[in-house]
């Protein structure tokens, strides 16, 4: 591997992760990005696991989302146990031959067409746990020592890509919470004839009477007219 031209790649996709407007649009960048790079890479995906379900997020092709399927419903894997236990990296030479640690999912995985995989924690410098970048190959011994390195560089851009990312989709929420329930507050101030800090108390209310949040509060009365 040329680790100066990769090392040119992984600057120029740095700036377009920060680029990406959305949380979507990064974790594609992420996994095209593996593909491209990491030598022996098929195929790249991010699973990650909410109230124990799998979620595979930004699939480069259907052999992904198969072998998050089948790692959800037999609830093992190397990926499945990545995202759920926080290992910081697996790297499989031959899936065919892990029957001991995955008795169930390697001979199924061979099926689906798998024969070697990676996998690397993300996270940023809090730790603070975001999933899974899994790598495929076709072929078994794919992925060698420089694929590793490659695969823990992108990685580490990745995690902080897609934290600024969220962190972005957070501010934007907020500011469109925040737009709302001012909408909302106007019109119930001018439709009952109270001032602002009334009106605020209506929907807070409301919202706690109802245990419904805020912002919802707030969108029924934008969309609705009234409470």
């Amino acid at each position: 591997m040329d680790w100066r031209e990769f090392a040119v790649h992984m600057a120029t996709m740095s700036r377009s992760f920060l680029a990406g407007d959305t949380v979507p649009v990064t974790l594609d960048k992420i996994t095209a990005a593996a593909v491209e790079l990491v030598e022996g890479c098929d195929a790249a995906g991010i699973l990650v696991l909410r109230k124990g379900r799998a979620e595979s997020l930004a699939p480069t092709e259907r052999l992904v989302t198969d072998s998050d399927r089948l790692q959800e419903s037999l609830a093992e894997g190397p990926c499945f146990d990545a995202a759920r236990h926080g290992h910081p990296a697996f790297r499989i030479r031959d899936v065919s031959t892990e029957t001991v640690r995955w008795r169930a999912f390697a001979p199924e995985a061979h099926r689906l067409g798998i024969g070697s995989m990676m996998g690397f924690l993300l996270y940023t410098d809090d730790r603070h746990d975001l999933g899974a970048l899994n790598l495929y190959s076709r072929k078994p011994g794919a992925f060698t020592d420089d694929s590793e390195t490659a695969g823990w560089m992108l990685a580490s851009h990745a995690a902080t890509a897609l934290a600024a990312a969220r962190e972005h989709a957070s501010m934007r929420r907020a500011i469109d919470t925040r737009h709302t329930i001012g909408e909302a507050l106007g019109i119930l101030m001018a439709q009952h004839h109270i001032t602002e800090e009334d009106a605020f108390d209506t929907l807070r209310r409301y919202s706690q009477e109802k245990n419904v949040k805020l912002r919802d509060v707030a969108q029924q009365v934008c969309d609705e007219g009234t409470l």
